[in-house]
């Protein structure tokens, strides 16, 4: 068991920047305790009010290469065990938990992809509501390439943001691409240099946090229940949220600011 978190968390004002902190492994999650430290960083944040964007990267020469292939072969880590009905258990209590935690997170995520993001590690950045890539990155959704199929859920994810059937061809040739490729399927909104990454996602989580923090929360939960909810139920939601919003005081601040021709001093309530 490793003496330091899988996720480490460093503080900028209402951003919290989390690392995946296993560069000898290029990140790879490899322990249920791994999937433990995203879990308890995830609820902990959530609950944390005074925090209002996320940038997830990774440290060293990789965002994350997935799943521990050594492990898989020698039966222990967060994927196969001893029999079929211990690995769907082993999946569902470590990496599925640590999926439903980041799909459970209301506050607005960023994933900061420094170098390869590959099978689970491209799945987490997936999860993520905006992903920039550095220009030096390579991703894949590579699951076929060890005979195995997407457990960790990103069949479900990867669809949403480029589409059935590019998900299809990437899923099921598992070949690998560049930041270019992945910014012209719309799968990351901006590539830069690497030098740049870092500051161009924490410069762009400091532009979202700067908003309300209640309305940031209830506009990220609504775009997440827009993807596969239908016009009136999805209606329906935005009245009940937006009753919610308008009570707020970041929203009589901002009313007042605007009417008064003035920068608004938003306190998160």
């Amino acid at each position: 068991m490793a003496s330091t978190p899988f996720l480490t968390v460093e503080r900028k004002n209402r951003v919290a920047i989390l690392t995946m902190n296993r560069p000898e492994a290029l990140n790879a999650i490899g322990a249920i305790e791994d999937c433990d430290s995203i879990v308890d960083t995830f609820f902990a944040l959530g609950n944390d009010r005074s925090v209002s964007a996320i940038v997830l990267t990774g440290a060293g020469r990789a965002f994350s290469s997935g799943g521990n292939i050594k492990g898989m072969q020698e039966r222990t880590g967060i994927g196969v065990l001893e029999q079929p009905d211990s690995t769907r258990a082993n999946y569902r209590r470590g990496v599925q938990r640590a999926v439903r935690a980041m799909l459970d997170c209301e506050i607005p995520m960023i994933a900061a992809i420094n170098g390869h993001a590959i099978g689970l590690g491209l799945d987490l950045a997936c999860l993520c509501d905006i992903r920039l890539a550095a220009d030096s990155a390579k991703m894949a959704a590579s699951f076929i390439k060890v005979g195995i199929v997407p457990g960790d859920g990103g069949a479900w994810t990867l669809q949403r943001i480029v589409g059935y059937s590019l998900a299809a061809e990437l899923f099921l040739t598992g070949r690998s691409f560049d930041a270019a490729y992945a910014q012209s399927i719309g799968l990351v909104s901006r590539v830069v240099p690497s030098d740049d990454l870092l500051p161009a996602a924490i410069g762009l989580a400091e532009e979202i946090a700067a908003n309300p923090a209640r309305a940031l929360r209830l506009t990220k939960k609504l775009l997440r229940e827009a993807q596969h909810g239908r016009a009136h139920d999805v209606l329906e939601l935005s009245a009940a949220y937006q009753a919610i919003a308008h009570e707020t005081h970041d929203h009589a601040e901002a009313v007042s600011a605007i009417l008064d021709k003035r920068a608004p001093n938003f306190t998160g309530e």
